[in-house]
């Protein structure tokens, strides 16, 4: 990854965290923790690692992207406008009547995206499905998904990680967003999944462990992905709820809460002011 390309990521990572502000604070409702820890996850997938046309969503040979812990929808909505898949201007409608950008993301009403999610758990299997499908179509593009370290308390994940391993799916790529918050406080006092790596592992999966926050591991991580043959590969990224914005990091109160006015303009100033720290460089 050259340094110009680092910056871009970094850069628009910026942007796409505002885009939570502004979604989540025009909605007075949402979800901006576990969506700020994946922005530059968000960032990685769409600017860089996904074979995706903002110009031609159904693309029938794009590489697909789920969204298993769907509630983090604002940040996968700020890095579709980004990226082209409808205007930036839109994403403070979240969850407004009438507006197309709900809660949780809709296959049938929001451009790029390529499920419709929700209930946790559900999702990997979705993206499983996907992968299979596309093996048996000879198509070769990729599947990837991303689940919540909270959501991984489900069963029905481990279903699906038994299924792509069984079905030796490797076009698809799992991942964990590791930043050891959920609702009810920290994933490991809730109900621990540790040693997430190795319970992959034992399931058969290839597994990089991450920085969530470093791009370069990213870039390495996903070249990796690419080369295994004949299993799929999951990816734990180890991140900071509420990444960017101060008062939210680390805070599981803020998994599920819409900053107010005041909230609002400090963490939109710190977000502007990291931009115009990264442009500057």
């Amino acid at each position: 990854m050259t340094a110009s390309e680092k910056k871009q990521l970094m850069a628009t990572a910026c942007k796409v965290r505002m885009g939570v502000i502004e979604g989540t604070h025009g909605a007075k409702a949402g979800h901006p923790g576990g969506s700020l820890s994946a922005a530059d996850l968000f960032t990685y997938l769409y600017f860089k690692e996904m074979n995706v046309d903002p110009k031609n969503p159904k693309w029938e040979e794009r590489d697909r992207f789920v969204l298993s812990k769907g509630h983090t929808a604002p940040g996968l909505y700020a890095a579709l406008a980004e990226k082209g898949f409808f205007p930036v201007e839109d994403l403070p409608t979240l969850r407004h009547i009438g507006s197309y950008l709900q809660g949780h993301p809709n296959m049938n009403t929001v451009p790029g995206v390529d499920m419709s999610t929700g209930s946790l758990g559900q999702g990997i299997s979705a993206a499983a499905g996907m992968a299979l499908a596309a093996k048996h179509q000879g198509r070769s593009c990729r599947v990837y998904a991303l689940l919540g370290d909270g959501e991984i308390q489900e069963g029905q994940p481990w279903e699906a990680f038994m299924f792509a391993h069984q079905y030796k799916l490797d076009n698809l790529c799992a991942i964990i967003d590791n930043n050891g918050l959920q609702i009810d406080g920290r994933v490991e006092d809730v109900m621990s999944p540790y040693p997430i790596v190795d319970k992959l592992k034992a399931f058969g999966w290839e597994v990089a462990e991450i920085d969530g926050h470093d791009f370069e591991q990213m870039e390495s991580a996903f070249a990796k992905a690419r080369e295994v043959k004949g299993a799929p590969t999951a990816i734990v990224m180890n991140t900071v709820k509420g990444k960017g914005v101060s008062y939210m990091e680390d805070q599981a109160g803020w998994h599920g809460k819409a900053p107010n006015d005041e909230e609002y303009e400090i963490a939109m100033n710190e977000l502007r002011a990291q931009l115009a720290e990264v442009e500057a460089v």
